[in-house]
């Protein structure tokens, strides 16, 4: 059981909120946009060097992107958290209620308390938050009726699945302002069983639905909570921006079927940090779009912060850039990645047909425990869409840095496969130190059409990267990206809801 607590949760105290009991529970202190207290009768500045959450005057804090000037519960709007009673009508009617106390009325909150709801799909509102206690479980149905179908994402072209359209994530939210999705550590269960099944089986109607996908949206906390069994991606932001995502716990088997953890999709200004993976798939992975509608969307996800991240993937990656990267990747800074028996550490994934561009991306402090690669780039990577890819669009992959990393028990150091007659230029990889297995392959290092530089790195790498005299450290930016300045603010809310 140890090792399903996210490491970077520091246990603090808050009063539970139905019984008023000192209770240890799981919190992030998290920092995002500042804003102003709704509750004018508790001083903000009082509270602001408090490092804990408190009950006080019968308010509870918590920390959030936004404070919300009205809340309500579930269960004021016929929620039943037996597991059994559905509640997507309760959830819908609840957020449509409270989304007319817009950004002019001061937001609203949706608490959800202890139990198990059941439900289907819901959409989320501006100016919302949807709050989970510590004990709140929200169950995906299994109930294949409860998921609409809607049109494949117009920089995919066709459902990842199938062809044609796709289920609705369970959490879904498009073109939004101050959207937060979170809580006490309260979990979200996508009951993945069901799906793995029929996409093994191949009579998948539809492609599988994710557990939160927000589009066309700015403004997006996702903090504090646990997500398990997705049916396939957990987390999905896509044509979006300033987006914080902090102390997610993600747990899926890791035999599952493409449960991505975290997947930032034409993003921009996006900042994940503090969470646990465990999954079937990448735990993060960078996309931009599929082939030839990738490529005419032309969105990229740039100015991305990933930090405090600890995966465990034994058949993919713990940072996945592609291979859906058609509008192209840029600025992607990560840092203090911890990886355990996963199979390789970032892997930069693309091939012909895909093109645009992964550049600029700036990797140090990782530390890698029983990997088969600590280090894979290859251009002969993925799928396409239909027929209509075009064999002339290449990808563009330069400027790609490593430094300060320590590996152990590593079958391969290195597989570095650019494209012929495309290589993959400006790789530098420095200060870093790899154990090999007892079962390592010979040779240690595999290159062919990349071209580079290294420092200080053993096993010495291919002929490809060759030392640089006198050393030299990789890059890696000193200035801060716009995502790293904001904070969040203490907010509070009612112990009863009316």
């Amino acid at each position: 059981m140890e090792l399903l607590k996210n490491p970077h949760k520091p246990h603090i105290f808050i009063y539970d909120l139905q019984g008023m009991n000192l209770k240890s529970v799981l919190i992030v202190v998290l920092f995002f946009l500042s804003g102003t207290n709704v509750y004018g009768r508790i001083s903000y500045h009082n509270l602001h060097h408090h490092h804990h959450h408190k009950h006080i005057n019968g308010y509870f804090q918590y920390s959030a992107i936004s404070c919300r000037a009205y809340s309500a519960s579930i269960t004021d709007f016929g929620g039943v958290g037996d597991g059994v009673t559905s509640n997507t009508k309760a959830f819908q009617t609840a957020i449509d209620h409270l989304s007319k106390f817009g950004s002019k009325g001061g937001g609203s909150l949706l608490y959800v308390p202890a139990g198990r709801w059941l439900t289907g799909s819901f959409n989320l509102t501006s100016h919302f938050t949807l709050f989970l206690h510590q004990d709140a479980v929200l169950l995906a149905t299994q109930d294949e009726n409860e998921w609409a179908v809607i049109d494949p994402l117009p920089s995919y072209g066709r459902g990842r699945d199938t062809a044609g359209g796709r289920y609705i994530s369970l959490i879904f939210g498009t073109n939004l302002t101050d959207v937060i999705i979170t809580g006490n550590n309260g979990t979200i269960h996508g009951q993945g069983q069901l799906w793995w099944d029929k996409f093994h089986q191949g009579v998948l109607n539809y492609t599988r639905p994710y557990l939160i996908e927000i589009m066309y949206s700015t403004g997006i906390q996702i903090s504090n909570l646990t997500l398990i069994d997705s049916p396939s991606w957990n987390v999905h932001p896509i044509y979006s921006s300033n987006i914080f995502i902090q102390g997610i716990t993600i747990l899926a088997p890791i035999r599952s079927p493409n449960t991505d953890g975290i997947n930032p999709d034409s993003c921009t200004n996006t900042r994940i940090e503090d969470c646990y993976i465990v999954s079937g798939d990448d735990c993060i992975a960078v996309k931009s779009g599929w082939d030839e509608y990738g490529i005419a969307y032309g969105m990229p996800t740039q100015q991305l912060v990933i930090r405090r991240l600890t995966c465990i993937s034994p058949t993919s990656a713990v940072i996945a850039l592609g291979s859906e990267m058609s509008g192209g990747i840029q600025d992607v800074r990560a840092e203090d990645i911890v990886a355990i028996n996963s199979e390789s550490g970032v892997r930069i994934k693309t091939g012909v047909g895909r093109g645009g561009f992964v550049k600029d991306i700036y990797v140090k402090g990782f530390t890698m425990h029983t990997m088969r690669w600590a280090f894979w780039m290859t251009g002969n990577y993925g799928s396409h869409p239909d027929d209509k890819w075009d064999p002339s669009a290449i990808p563009i992959i330069q400027n790609i840095n490593y430094r300060d990393m320590v590996a152990e028990n590593v079958t391969m150091a290195g597989r570095l496969e650019g494209i012929s007659g495309d290589p993959f230029t400006g790789i530098c990889i420095s200060n870093v130190t790899i154990g090999m297995a007892q079962s390592a392959k010979k040779p240690t290092w595999n290159c062919t059409n990349v071209a580079g530089v290294s420092s200080d790195v053993t096993p010495q790498p291919c002929a490809a990267l060759p030392p640089v005299q006198g050393g030299k450290a990789c890059d890696f930016p000193q200035e801060k990206l716009p995502i790293e300045d904001v904070k969040v603010q203490n907010c509070f809310y009612k112990a009863n809801y009316m």
